[in-house]
Order: C-alpha cells, then structure tokens, then sequence
C-alpha cells in the first residue's frame, strides 16, 4: 500500500523534484560507504613520464664551508683491494689475447635487460611532456618542409613524426661547466680539480649559470642488468639504424634505403666475429696490415678473389703498397691531379676532404702521408663492408644512406670532395645528390671525379647538371696509364653567376632555409646563397695548416671562449690524460669525443699524439660549433645519442665522454642503451674516460662492471668526477 501510495504522489506535479531528491541521496550514501569501506591501495594514480617537473632537492653536503675542498673517491659497492687498485694500465691480460667466437654456440636469444626492483621501491611514475619546450629547439632537430619537396610515401610520414618528437625536446646544455684534473704537486695519483678555472668555462650559446634543476636520476640506482647478446640479421656487423633487424624470404637486402632506427632501444650487446676477435694492429702496422678475423665477411671473400689491393696472407689481410684500385698506383693518381690543377697544394690549403663512397683507401692513405685528414662516406650499398675494412686499418669513416636526407654535416665544410671510380648516378631524383655535395662543399673548393667506363647519356646529362649550379670544369683528362677519365668541378666564390643563368633552375633556397640543417632533414632542389660576409661562416678561405688549427676567423664572434676551450683541453691532455689513467697511447688510434664544443679535446691530442684521429661529435640538441671544427681542420657530424651511432661494431679506440649524459637527462627513452652503444663502438680493450656529475657516475660505474668492464680509476672532488674504464673481450 506504500508503495502504491508513493507511484501516486509520483504522478503529481511535484513528482519530479522528487524523484531528482531520492537519487541524490542514493548518490551520497553510496560515495559515504565506498569511502570508508574501500582501501586506499586502490585509488586511481597517474604515470609520468618524466621528472622535468621536478627540482633537484638541495644536498646537505652543498652547506659546506667556502674554501674547502674535499677529495673522494667514487663510492663502490664493493672495496677494491690494494692488489685490484696495481692492476696493470697498459692492456689487458694475455690470456684474452685470441678468444674464439663462443658466444655464437650460446644461442641468439632476443636482447634484454632486466631490471629488478626491490619489493618496496614503487616504479617511476610519468607525466607527458609540456610544449613549453618547443621555444628551444635546434634548427638541426626540426625543418619545414620545403613546397617542392615529396610527401608521398609512408618514410615522409615517419620522418615528420621524428621531427614532432624533436620539437619536444629542448636545448639542455645551458652553462656547463667542466672539470679540470690537473697534476697535483704531491700526490701520487696526479688528479686534482681547478673547478674554479672550469666555472669561468662558458660554452658558446650556453652562456650563463646552471639553472640547477635535476630532473629525476639518469639510471636507476636499483636496477640490474642481465645482457645477452644481439640476435639480429647482420650479427657481429650490427649497426641498428641502418640494418634490417630481421629479414625475411621477401627482403633481399639487410639495410633500410634511409636511416630507420628500431622503435625501442637496443638493450643487447653485439657479439663477437664467428671465428673470435684478435686484438687491433698498432698504427702505423695496421695501414699493411690487419687480423683477417676481425672483418671477416663472405662477400670478402669472394671480393678478394677480383681485387688484388687485398691479399690474405695467413691470418692476416695486406694491403701490397704497389697494388690500388687506380691503374698506375695512387702515386701517378694524385700527381696527375695536381698537373691538372696546380693550385690544389695537399696538406696546405686542401686539409679536410671527404670520400664519397669506399674502396681499397689507398687514397684516404696517400693524402695521410701529406698532412689531408680525409673522412670516408661508407654508403649503404657497401655490402662488402669495406668501410669496416677502413676503420680497422685505422682511417676515418662513417656509415650512411645517401638518398634523400641531408649528410651529418654544415654546410661549406669540406675543402675537395672525391669519388672514384665513381657510380653514383648523380642526375637521378632531379640532381639532389649533387645539389648535397654543392652545400658541404666550401665556396671555390673542389668536386673530383673520376670513372671508368664514360656513358654519353651519363656524361651529357652530368654537364648539364653542373652547368646548371655553375660549376667549373678546370680540368678534364683522359688517363691512359689509369684507364680512368678524371673531371676537376671547383665551386663558385660568389652569388652573381647565379644570376647570369637563363634558367633559374635550380632556385636559391630561401633566406630562411637553414643551410646547416642536417638531422632528418630532407635533400632540397635549391641552392643556398654563397655566404659574403666576413661574419658568415665560409666566406674566406681558412688558413694553410697547420696554423689554420689555432687560427680565429672573423665570423666566430666567440674567440675568448675558443681560446679558453683550448688552453682547458690543453692542460687537461697534457696533465692528466697522457700520464694520470694509464693509458697505453701508442695502442690508441681511432677516437671519438662524443660530446665535444670546439674541437678542442682533438686539437689537444693532436698535438701531442699526432698518430690520434678523432671524430668530433656536436649533439642535436646542442649549440651548433660543428662549423667551427671544420674551420679548424678538423672533422665531425651531427648525432643525437638516443640513437645508434653510424659506425661499425669494434671501430673506436677510446671514447671520450665530457658531461655527455647529464646534458641527456630525459632525453631519451633509455638511457641505458647509450652505454649500450658505447659497448657496441669500443672495441675489446679499448679505453672509455668518462667525466661527469658523481650521481651519474656511481650507478654509471655498476652498470660497466655488469657488462664486464674493468674500472681503471675513478676520482670525485665535491660534486664533479671522471670514470676510467676499459672494454674486456666478455660477451654474454
């Protein structure tokens, strides 16, 4: 009866409102219940991302007295006896001397790593990035695209997703500050810390104070790691942004058409060569020779069937200094060219050039012994891996696709470009190709070609190409001896030929396209306006070598910084590098800085290790002073560390590390897989230094004696420390 009585007052005009009143406190008796009968262990939580918003908490141990320094040593986990602390500097044992390729027998098994958390340590939680990030991004990162450019196809697509994903990354260098060891009077170590020198060390375009703000830890201090070795299609010759991962019947080739990094970061480690890995020749015994195992290849083989500028003799590989690939010996080559053109003078005014394409290096070789530092583009079609070959002998190389994208380097970079006996068609895709090379080659530098077999088609449609971006023909001969047809192309000095042309095809670019752009950045058809100024960057011809090294051009406005950078490195090298880690210097020959400014760690080694090549790495997201380092006579590319570096496995002598990941912080999605890929470089034992901020250093420290590297030294002075270590042949 109620409840019929209720339906009726329902009915009643007001029977709405009561109908509303009864949810409502149905409403709040459920919210009442859930909330004292629920536990708080489910509540709903957010994940971050990312701890960008979060300041670093000031240390207790930042209250200490002005005026006093404390040294310490890097905090182990475990004491390091006196005997580990006398280990022997100058290698490793003798019995590592010649291991065979037993890690191949372990299975390849799918690479991880493992990182196991104690039970109360809660994950990290994350948070999307804000787009306040966007005002700091590198015009290396991001471009627009360019109205003439394609979009058809699903590699733009993913190269517009690269370039949405830069423009969430901010510049991080702002104001680092280094550190300088220097030889202490009375200590045995010879280490000690000028931190007040290194704090008056700005860097260009990062000039100021650090902001200090810590944005979460750069490794997980409770991780562990359990590697196993990489399980992919190329093997020990893994490199993971240019080779396919897995193949299968349909894919013929092993290496993408462009640069393709894998979607998660590698986290395994590149195994040995199937036959083991022998220790590198010294320089100079490894321009004759070389350990046949270490770049062992069945495409080799048969290449060496066909070529006789390689021999196998025994276990090693020579190279006879009679036999090239030039008929007549690279001697009668490069003399030929200098008849040609009288005013190419080796090792004076041409010092950096760069080889297009690799074959038998007895040209990069040849202009060696005249002072040239020549780097070598191994391309993508090099499934011989004679770029490997290169690097093992000891010559500079880097590995890269060239179609579409722009190379890792400035513009009006390289005094001479050479390809020879070139195959490249570099008419195709409208001359993109060339217009390339006609960017990161200097105003009046030189294009040398040679070939052998001439088509008409090839040769009419080249000189129309080159007469259409206004290049010279200073020379064009026949080789008889060589059996080659050599043509020397110079660049013009300045922009009114340009304007002379009755076809205006290509156009200039435009006067906000940047010509130093070079990450992911699509090849444009257009030419960029030769600078005039003497405040632009390759306006002028640099100085003969060896004084262009310390020379300062009028367009770098920062010459106290440069001078600063120099007297640093200096001090450092000579003080600390060369007599304090222990360090076997005459071993050392391919080296790399991974994070440098103005070249000035490679300038200073240099000078006193004159056997050393370094490769300068500038980071994307850094300031750009790549021109500054070819202006020196020096060489380098642009890289962005979340990546794979475009370098064979077991390349790099030594790896040099100057604040490289505390200015990576939240950058990338692993940090890890940098160390990763420092393993991957570093050939078996091979020498890493390491300086940075002692919270990165410690767990930095575990994570190298989880892949089996020996720590060499470690020294810390309040907040700032350096990491010595060295690479075992150890593979999981």
């Amino acid at each position: 009866m109620a409840i019929a009585k209720l339906a009726r007052k329902v009915k009643r005009p007001y029977g709405l409102w009561v109908k509303m009143t009864a949810v409502t406190m149905l409403g709040l008796c459920f919210i009442f219940v859930w909330g004292v009968f629920s536990n708080s262990s489910s509540s709903i939580t957010t994940q971050r991302e990312s701890f960008e918003d979060i300041i670093e908490p000031s240390s207790s141990s930042s209250t200490s007295s002005k005026g006093v320094q404390t040294q310490t040593q890097l905090p182990h986990k475990k004491e390091e006896t006196k005997a580990e602390e006398k280990q022997n500097f100058d290698g490793v044992s003798n019995k590592e001397k010649d291991v065979l390729g037993e890690d191949e027998k372990k299975g390849n098994s799918s690479a991880t790593v493992h990182q196991e958390h104690d039970k109360g340590v809660a994950p990290h939680k994350r948070v999307h990035k804000n787009d306040k990030d966007k005002d700091k991004v590198r015009a290396n990162e991001v471009s627009e695209s360019d109205g003439n450019d394609e979009s058809d196809d699903k590699e733009e697509k993913e190269e517009s997703e690269r370039e949405l994903e830069g423009e969430k990354e901010g510049s991080d260098r702002d104001g680092e500050v280094g550190v300088d060891f220097e030889m202490d009077d009375g200590g045995d170590s010879g280490l000690a810390e000028s931190l007040d020198q290194d704090s008056k060390l700005f860097e260009d375009g990062g000039v100021g104070t650090s902001k200090g703000q810590f944005k979460g830890p750069l490794f997980d201090p409770n991780a562990s790691y359990k590697w196993k070795s990489c399980s992919t299609r190329s093997k020990h010759n893994y490199i993971p942004c240019i080779d396919i991962e897995v193949g299968g019947g349909k894919v013929q080739s092993y290496r993408h058409t462009e640069r393709s990094c894998p979607r998660a970061p590698v986290m395994c480690l590149v195994p040995l060569p199937h036959g083991g890995y022998g220790y590198s020749q010294p320089w100079p015994e490894s321009k004759s020779k070389i350990l046949f195992k270490n770049v062992a290849h069945p495409r080799l083989a048969a290449y060496m069937k066909k070529h006789s500028w390689l021999v196998e003799s025994g276990e090693y590989l020579t190279f006879p200094q009679n036999q090239s690939e030039f008929k007549g010996g690279i001697q009668h080559y490069l003399e030929s060219i200098e008849e040609m053109v009288p005013d190419i003078e080796w090792g004076k005014n041409i010092r950096v050039v760069l080889e297009v394409g690799c074959s038998d290096s007895s040209f990069v070789a040849a202009l060696l012994d005249r002072d040239v530092l020549t780097l070598t583009l191994g391309l993508k079609h090099d499934l011989v891996d004679l770029a490997q070959v290169a690097l093992e002998r000891g010559f500079p190389a880097v590995v890269s696709p060239f179609g579409r994208r722009r190379l890792p380097f400035p513009s009006q970079a390289f005094d001479a470009i050479h390809c020879g006996g070139c195959s490249i068609p570099w008419h195709s895709n409208g001359g993109k190709l060339l217009f390339e090379m006609n960017r990161i080659l200097r105003p009046s530098g030189y294009f040398i070609m040679s070939t052998k077999h001439d088509s008409i088609e090839e040769e009419e449609a080249m000189t129309s190409l080159t007469a259409s971006i206004c290049w010279n023909v200073l020379a064009h001969k026949s080789d008889d001896v060589g059996e080659v047809g050599v043509k020397i192309y110079q660049k013009p000095e300045g922009n009114e030929i340009y304007e002379l042309r009755r076809k205006k095809i290509p156009p200039l670019c435009k006067e906000s396209e940047n010509p130093d752009a070079a990450w992911y950045v699509r090849m444009k058809s257009c030419l960029h306006s030769i600078p005039i100024g003497i405040e632009q960057h390759g306006a002028e011809w640099p100085e003969q070598w060896p004084k262009r090294l310390e020379s300062y051009p009028d367009w770098i406005s920062s010459k106290e910084k440069l001078v600063a950078d120099m007297n640093h490195w200096n001090a450092v090298v000579n003080r600390s590098y060369l007599n304090g880690l222990g360090i076997n210097w005459p071993s050392i020959r391919n080296v790399m800085d991974m994070k440098t400014i103005y070249g000035g760690f490679a300038a200073a080694l240099s000078r006193s290790q004159p056997n050393v090549w370094v490769m300068n790495v500038v980071p994307v997201h850094a300031p750009d002073t790549l021109p500054i380092i070819f202006e020196r006579g020096l060489i380098g590319v642009y890289h962005d560390w979340c990546e794979s570096f475009g370098t064979y496995p077991r390349t790099y002598d030594l790896l040099h590390a100057d604040h490289l990941f505390s200015r990576l912080k939240n950058r990338c999605k692993q940090p890890v897989s940098i160390v990763v890929e420092m393993d991957r470089m570093l050939r078996p034992g091979g020498w890493s230094i390491i300086r940075d901020k002692v919270e990165i250093l410690n767990p930095l420290e575990e994570i190298l004696r989880s892949m089996k590297w020996e720590i060499r030294m470690t020294f810390a002075q309040d907040k700032e420390g350096i990491l010595c270590a060295q690479k075992t042949i150890w593979r999981p």
